[in-house]
């Protein structure tokens, strides 16, 4: 065994069953893969976590001990890399023919307390290709440019706030309230806006600018033919998948961030939930544009240690949404001992950068303890770069964060995002994103 591995023991190893697929026709001819249920077969037993050893992630691959911050971007570059190739895939540079064009803007939104831009990004320079819409709020009082939060939503701009100014989206979505035949309608507005709490976000001077996932990638196994993937097709088992295809149009809303003359590009910080917490990790590790990075229940192939086996696993992702990760990663499914890495290593990658983690104590698919848990073997990255790390070994009680350049909550609560998770990440953001002489 390693010795520089991180060593975890429990009584016995979980034996899984395969996780069952369902295909249902949907309109315009698609097929989307839905998981059938939680299998029996899933683990909320502490007691019968398998025993795991942590890749180590001060140590190179020939075995040197990284133990001077000069020797870490050499290490990152290897996990990095990994990554790539086992987990979420390679995804192309940015664009060469980019174009910005400002559909709509409006200096008093929000009763006054926003400037509401809504841009269109097209990445092949024409508006037959491929593109995404950015919906931009600044605060209108701002005297120059203030840091933002960047994050993909799920249905739409239109969902984030019940504004008839918003352009309803013209992608595709999945059927559900206010979507009819795919397509979304006026019953969708403002359906997340208890996710993007604008005013509040605007009254601390912060920026919010957000994107519909659906614009990068539609989110069902459609062998990658829409959304952005024609820009570079997958063709090997480590190309991009959907989560790096996702986070590929983050680093593209911060391009234009760097562009916007109300937003500071260099103090944005990349937030997701869920799936699309994921996506903020990926984009926050392959970006370091990216000041700060927070994830907010984001689970397997998110924060939480893959090795664990506690809640969702690799075979159970894979099975369910086989378009998410690189080809490569359904290599480990049910074989997550034998993977390179672990999503420690996934959260060291944003060191030096402050780093947000947030579980629910409810959502027990997520595994908020392997969520914890990666934060805390992240830290040892932290310190190594003279950065604080959780400032704790134990996982907190709910409701009481632990704030260093890594910080972590414990919610009561379900999978969501909340007024307390807002609130948590907006006084992170004080105590890392302002500066005395910035608004």
């Amino acid at each position: 065994m390693d010795m520089n591995a991180t060593t975890h023991r429990r009584r016995t190893r979980v034996a899984f069953r395969p996780a069952c697929r369902l295909f249902l026709a949907i309109p315009l001819g698609v097929l989307v893969t839905l998981g059938c249920g939680e299998p029996d077969s899933t683990n909320y037993d502490e007691s019968r976590v398998p025993d795991y050893s942590l890749p180590a992630i001060l140590q190179t691959a020939d075995g040197t001990a990284v133990e001077r911050p000069d020797q870490w971007l050499g290490r990152r570059a290897e996990i990095l890399a990994l990554f790539e190739e086992h987990v979420y895939g390679k995804a192309p540079d940015a664009p060469a023919e980019m174009r910005f064009e400002v559909l709509e803007e409006d200096g008093y939104a929000v009763g006054g307390l926003a400037r509401r831009k809504q841009v269109l990004v097209e990445f092949a320079g024409e508006s037959t290709g491929p593109g995404m819409e950015i919906l931009l709020y600044t605060p209108q009082a701002a005297d120059g440019p203030v840091p933002v939060f960047a994050g993909l939503n799920f249905g739409g701009n239109h969902t984030v706030r019940a504004d008839p100014e918003i352009r309803l989206t013209k992608a595709w979505l999945r059927d559900g309230e206010g979507v009819v035949r795919n397509r979304a309608t006026e019953e969708a507005r403002g359906r997340s806006a208890s996710r993007w709490p604008v005013e509040t976000i605007l009254s601390r001077g912060y920026g919010l600018a957000t994107v519909y996932c659906g614009d990068l990638d539609p989110d069902f196994d459609d062998g990658f033919e829409n959304g952005v993937h024609p820009l570079a097709p997958p063709r090997l088992p480590g190309d991009w998948g959907a989560i790096a295809a996702w986070a590929w149009g983050l680093s593209r809303t911060l391009d234009y961030l760097e562009a916007d003359p109300h937003a500071d590009g260099g103090r944005v910080a990349v937030m997701g939930h869920s799936r699309l917490g994921k996506t903020a990790l990926w984009a926050g590790a392959r970006d370091d544009r990216f000041a700060m990075v927070i994830s907010n229940n984001s689970g397997c192939g998110g924060a939480a240690l893959s090795r664990r086996r506690f809640g969702e696993t690799v075979e159970r992702i894979n099975a369910r949404f086989p378009h998410w990760f690189a080809r490569n990663f359904h290599a480990y499914s049910d074989r997550e001992e034998i993977l390179p890495v672990d999503q420690h290593m996934l959260l060291a990658l944003v060191a030096p950068r402050p780093l947000y983690v947030a579980s629910a104590q409810d959502d027990r698919w997520a595994d908020p303890r392997g969520e914890f848990l990666s934060a805390m073997h992240a830290g040892e990255v932290y310190e190594l770069l003279g950065e604080r790390d959780l400032g704790a070994t134990e996982m907190p009680p709910a409701n009481q964060p632990l704030t260093g350049t890594v910080g972590y909550h414990l919610r009561t609560g379900k999978h969501d995002v909340t007024a307390y998770d807002w609130d948590r990440y907006l006084d992170f953001a004080d105590m890392h994103l302002r500066t005395a002489d910035a608004p």
